[in-house]
This record gives C-alpha cells, structure tokens and sequence, in this order.
C-alpha cells in the first residue's frame, strides 16, 4: 500500500498535517485513529470467529442426518425379499 511513498513523501504528508490541524491537535487525531483501527480489528475478529463457530454448527447439524441416510441405508440392504 505505502510501496510508492518514500520517506520524503512520508515527511511532506507530516509536515502538511502539521500545517492544517497544528502539533496540539495531532495528537488527539492519532489516538482516534488509533481507536478506529483497534475496534474496527475486533469486529473483523469477532465476525471471523461467529463464521467459524457457525459453520461448525453447520457440520454437526449435517453429522446425524448422514448417519440417519447411512442407517437407512444398512437396514435396506439387510432386508431380502423371500425366495
């Protein structure tokens, strides 16, 4: 993402936000986006780990009704017709 920003170009957009919100406000600007970034991380996380655990629900509701068509499946297979 940054591959084409060198360090100057990082020290010029530092040097025009200073310009704009001023060395008292960049702080707190900083923080903020830090917070962003923390929270916006642990709703990623949080939905990655809500997908996983339901599709492991998923695979467990699945488990008995292949092992119900499975038993089905043997009880056919045991019955004969007579001769």
């Amino acid at each position: 993402m940054l591959n084409g920003i060198g360090p100057t170009g990082i020290i010029l957009i530092i040097l025009v936000a200073l310009l704009l919100w001023g060395p008292n406000k960049l702080p707190e600007l900083g923080r903020a986006f830090g917070r962003t970034l923390r929270e916006f991380k642990e709703g990623a996380k949080d939905i990655m780990e809500d997908d996983s655990s339901k599709s492991r629900k998923d695979v467990r509701q699945d488990e008995p009704k292949l092992s119900e068509s499975r038993s089905e499946k043997s009880e056919d297979t045991n019955r004969r017709l007579p001769d």
